[in-house]
């Protein structure tokens, strides 16, 4: 192929170019496509029709990149700092925390990896095509451009075709535009502005026809493609880390630095002092192991997990563990409305037939549901003319419903399946009238004429379904848009079955009224023809037609969905629509749903999205509520503008077009039911019911893990706090150290973890969605949270260096004031834990005579009695005394560290006032 040639194939611009020159450019013929030869030529210069994605890094690599984080840092110093000593059972330990945090990583890093393999995927088929002037089967991977491809009902489109011949073609584009509904194909040059999703002389990779045939030749394969193209996108997407990550990063980075530059201090205050060497390593050590909360990372690993589990019991299936706390953080979501806002199932909701106008109750292909005149049940008998528009709907269709695992569900193409739900709901069949009215012939639907026709024998009918007339002729019913309908008319059905003269301006306005509420219409019309005319062309209905009504449609919301909506605005969420669907139609779902900003609903379509620069766009994706008819790129663009005004943004989706923008997003959702494998692939979740109710709830669970998160800092790093301050305190003041770096690691992995797990199963609050959304660029450590570790770290101290010293005078038995001192720190630690928790404020209200409900505390209750066993171990049994250099305690010992750590309920309570964690 000539250089010319080659570089035309790489333009998008295809749709512009009329048949004969698209052949010309790709050297290729209509009737006898490429020859042998020539494919193999062509398929050594441009390869194999298959995605390819960048090498991606090697598993060790990945597995090591899992320890570049700072807390893990921490516990790795920690480590060796053990092992330095010989206490190789206890490096170990910590070793092995950091290890089972890099596994879980790494596991779930490698799943998102596998992004661009499901793209590939998604692609792969075998194509009908033309070679050697004869039809062949190939794989889709040896098409290249110029071979002549044949379409069929159900083929899957092989690579990006540009259409050269079509008979009533329709394509399914969902996965690739948005669009709901498949698209009628022509062959017909268009403008070279054309939006993707209007391109109806192209059919792309990835996409499936659903009704008729065609003949495209091949312009784009591979990464060439649009599908490609997104392939690439999501290569390109920036690497967002997660609010989480980004916070728990500086606050251990800063962690870090403080524990450092503490232990190192210790260590030269003590030498300044005239300590030994040893001495004073081991109080830097203890000093260092009593800051690093060894636990931390622990419990936030377990905290998300159950968070995970949660969701998964309310249909959120999470695949990235921080994106549990990241959804929570969400301050926008940006949802897809087909399927996900609304019921996937398009509806008919107003009838106007007779010069009346009817309401349908029910939503979806379920025959439920009633046909409402002034808010009443209409009875058949006495509406002739809606009797008549509801049979033109049955009879002018090639679908049907069937019931599958107890969900109806519809057989061919959407609209039709509505047309039949809503006979369905007052008794009528299709079925049946196809046995009284048998089919005689039939016009498709095409695009050039804009209505379907059949024709029907009306002999034999009873005289209950059709007039006397119609009994004794053949019928033709049609359907189809309303100008197409309408200039074919003469007459109407008026309400009492008359044939009066056709209004069309009233017909106008009731079109006009339903499309303002966003629903489809489509216009019903009959004509009488003689009983012997078994055959239908064009010209059988070119005039002479009589108005039958119109029926006005909608994919409708799902009623959880409008609910989950309130309540993720009350939560102060924006809820923003992206979608493939027309403007007026989105529209109208949105104010359906209330979905507004100030109670305006403000739409953009991708065409004026395209137009704008980076500070219209800033603007608008501020301002709009609905964005409408958007590509690929423009989804990705939106994201990331929301990103740039630093909003933590949810992305849901169903479709490749989705994917780009589902990995850019902080936390990408994807479809588990209509959901492609491309976009679970890229996305942080799926949902498995695919409705917006279990985004909500996914919010709400991911709102209550941060807060248990919180709760979990709030309570493990005063203890540490406490601990650091002892010894920092005894060694500037030369003092025996009150607690020893063993026991400090007894307190922070395995009593912090026995009384901080628990706290990953509090229930949530009622007031978690009555909260607005966090601010991204608050730190993990928010002011009043240190406040509290800092008036909390200072009671631990008071009681450890209280109880240690006093019974240091009392008895001289360090090793026994040490042991108190201990018990008496894990005893106000455990009304501190009951404190911040629900059972607390249960107990406390239950003391004060008021009735209250709590949800399920069990996980606190055996936390506590857990830790109180192994503190009763801890002090008790004889090996942990060799081990841990404590002492056994008698009843009244027992009594004075219980004694001593009361009155941190009563200062905890006090902290709670100015600081509520809830």
């Amino acid at each position: 192929m000539a250089a010319a040639e080659t570089e035309i194939i790489q333009s998008s611009q295809w749709h512009h170019l009329t048949a004969r020159e698209v052949t010309r450019h790709l050297d290729t013929s209509v009737e006898t496509g490429l020859t042998s030869a020539e494919a193999a030529k062509r398929h050594s210069h441009f390869g194999a029709n298959e995605l390819k994605g960048k090498p991606g890094k090697s598993p060790i690599v990945r597995f090591l990149l899992q320890f570049n984080q700072p807390l893990l840092y921490i516990l790795l110093i920690a480590g060796a700092i053990k092992a330095i000593l010989g206490q190789w059972v206890n490096a170990w330990v910590i070793w092995g925390v950091t290890l089972i945090n890099a596994i879980i990583g790494f596991v779930q890093e490698s799943k998102a990896e596998s992004a661009i393999a499901a793209l590939a995927a998604s692609v792969q088929t075998n194509a009908t095509v033309i070679r050697n002037g004869q039809k062949k089967q190939v794989p889709s991977t040896e098409l290249v451009p110029g071979d002549i491809v044949l379409l069929a009902s159900g083929d899957k489109v092989p690579a990006d075709l540009r259409l050269l011949q079509v008979q009533n073609l329709q394509v399914n584009e969902s996965a690739l535009t948005g669009e709901s509904v498949a698209t009628e194909k022509n062959t017909q040059p268009l403008s070279p502005d054309t939006p993707l999703a209007e391109r109806a002389n192209m059919a792309y990779a990835g996409s499936f026809v659903t009704f008729g045939t065609g003949r495209g030749i091949v312009v784009a394969i591979a990464n060439a493609t649009e599908t490609g193209r997104i392939s690439q996108l999501i290569e390109q997407g920036t690497n967002l880390s997660t609010p989480l990550t980004r916070k728990f990063d500086k606050f251990s980075r800063t962690l870090l630095y403080i524990i450092l530059g503490i232990a190192a201090l210790t260590f030269a205050v003590g030498l300044g002092y005239g300590n030994s060497w040893p001495a004073m390593f081991e109080a830097a050590v203890a000093f260092a192991v009593s800051a690093i909360p060894e636990g931390l990372p622990a419990v936030v690993t377990v905290t998300l997990a159950i968070g995970v589990s949660r969701m998964a019991r309310r249909h959120a299936i999470v695949r990235k563990l921080p994106a549990v706390e990241t959804l929570g953080g969400a301050t926008v979501i940006c949802s897809d409305k087909t399927g996900t806002l609304t019921e996937n199932q398009m509806t008919v909701q107003a009838i106007y037939a007779g010069e009346k106008k009817y309401i349908v109750t029910g939503a979806g292909y379920t025959p439920e549901g009633e046909i409402l005149l002034d808010e009443q049940p209409i009875h058949l008998n006495n509406s002739p003319a809606l009797i008549e528009c509801l049979i033109a709907g049955l009879l002018c269709n090639d679908s049907h419903l069937e019931q599958k695992e107890g969900q109806w569900q519809v057989i061919g193409d959407p609209t039709e399946g509505a047309l039949i739900v809503v006979g369905n709901k007052v008794g009528l069949s299709g079925a049946s009238l196809e046995q009284e009215i048998p089919r005689l012939d039939v016009i498709p639907f095409e695009s050039e004429y804009q209505y379907m026709a059949t024709l029907h024998q009306g002999a034999n009918a009873r005289e209950s379904l059709l007039s006397l007339e119609e009994s004794k002729s053949n019928i033709i019913f049609v359907k189809g848009s309303v100008e197409a309908i309408l200039k074919r008319c003469q007459l109407r059905f008026d309400a009492p079955g008359n044939n009066t003269p056709l209004q069309p301006d009233a017909i106008h306005q009731q079109v006009n009224a339903m499309a303002r509420k966003g629903l489809r219409v489509l216009a019903f019309a009959k004509k009488y023809v003689p009983d012997n005319q078994t055959s239908l062309n064009h010209t059988d209905i070119e005039k002479d037609l009589i108005f039958l009504g119109l029926q006005g449609m909608i994919d409708p919301p799902r009623v959880e969905a409008i609910r989950a909506v309130k309540a993720c605005q009350d939560a102060g969420i924006q809820v923003k629509m992206i979608t493939g669907d027309h403007a007026i139609t989105a529209q109208a779902i949105a104010q359906s749903m209330s979905l507004n900003k100030k109670g305006e609903v403000i739409a953009f379509t991708g065409q004026q999205l395209a137009e704008m620069g980076t500070n219209e766009l800033s603007t608008a994706v501020e301002d709009g509520v609905v964005f409408a008819r958007v590509a690929p790129e423009q989804k990705l663009r939106i994201v990331e503008a929301l990103q740039s005004k630093g909003e933590v943004v949810a992305m849901t989706g169903d479709g490749v077009n989705d994917a780009p923008a589902l990995k850019q997003a902080d936390i990408g959702i994807a479809m588990g039911g209509a959901g492609t494998e491309v976009a679970k692939e890229a996305s942080d979740m799926i949902l498995t019911d695919d409705n917006f109710a279990s985004i909500e709830a996914a919010v709400e669970e991911g709102r209550t893990v941060y807060r248990n998160l919180l709760k979990a800092i709030a309570f493990i790093l005063p203890v540490n706090g406490g601990e650091s301050m002892t010894i920092l305190i005894s060694v500037l003041l030369a003092r025996v150290l009150p607690i020893l770096s063993l026991q400090v690691l007894w307190l922070n992995m395995v009593n912090s973890i026995a009384m901080t797990v628990p706290l990953a199963f509090e229930p949530k609050s009622d007031r978690v969605m009555q909260q607005p959304p966090r601010n991204p660029n608050q730190p993990l450590l928010s002011g009043s949270l240190v406040k509290r570790i800092f008036a909390i770290s200072i009671f631990n101290w008071i009681l450890i260096f209280g109880v240690f010293e006093f019974v240091v005078k009392a008895t001289g038995n360090i090793n026994l004031a040490r042991t108190m001192a201990i018990q008496a720190l894990v005893a106000g630690r455990v009304f501190y834990l009951l404190s911040i928790t629900q059972l607390g404020r249960f107990l406390i209200k239950r003391i004060r005579g008021i009735k209250s409900d709590i949800s399920d505390v069990s996980a606190i209750i055996i936390g506590i009695v857990g830790t109180i066993f192994l503190q009763i171990l801890f002090s008790q049994w004889g090996v942990m005394n060799i081990l841990f250099s404590t002492a056994p305690l008698n009843l009244n010992q027992w009594l004075i560290c219980i004694i001593a750590g009361a009155p941190m309920i009563l200062f905890a309570a006090l902290v709670n006032l100015f600081d509520p964690l809830d």
